[in-house]
């Protein structure tokens, strides 16, 4: 096969997408992570950068096609959502690496299961790895988020 025949991969991308109702389009490097462009094209640092794999859910975002929801979009201007807040009252968070990833998880989760058991949330949360708080406060930070309505409230 001759040179001119093959192809090389493109060095840079244009990119189109959403992010948290906002349009956004850029020229990215190709190899870039989704977690790098919110982290550092667009500022948006409550996606974690854990195992630079995708595997322990630090990085976890809604997709929606072209459409990125990040905690920060998950935030209601007025103050924490009803999730958030039942983190912080069941003290569902110890060094908080993990935790935006966690409310996003459990954000889908109780989009899906509005009223979750124990065994459904700890199965919705097991792609997000936290080595502080051993999930027990999680859960009950989930399901006390789901007695008030949550994600309902959270937007």
């Amino acid at each position: 096969m001759s040179a001119d025949a093959t192809s090389t991969p493109a060095e840079r991308l244009r990119v189109r997408l959403t992010v948290n109702g906002a349009p956004v389009e850029r020229e990215v490097a190709a190899r870039l992570s989704l977690a790098d462009f919110l982290r550092q094209d667009l500022g948006l640092t409550g996606t974690h950068v854990g195992c630079e794999h995708g595997v322990c859910g630090a990085c976890t975002v809604l997709l929606d096609g072209a459409r990125v929801t990040t905690i920060e979009g998950l935030t209601p201007a007025e103050g924490p959502s009803p999730l958030q807040e039942a983190f912080r009252a069941c003290h569902a968070m110890q060094c908080g690496f993990c935790t935006p990833g966690m409310i996003v998880a459990s954000t889908e989760l109780l989009t899906a299961t509005p009223a979750p058991d124990e065994s459904g949330i700890r199965e919705a949360l097991a792609g997000n790895l936290c080595m502080c708080t051993g999930y027990v406060n999680i859960v009950r930070a989930v399901v006390q988020a789901s007695r008030a309505g949550a994600p309902d409230r959270a937007r």
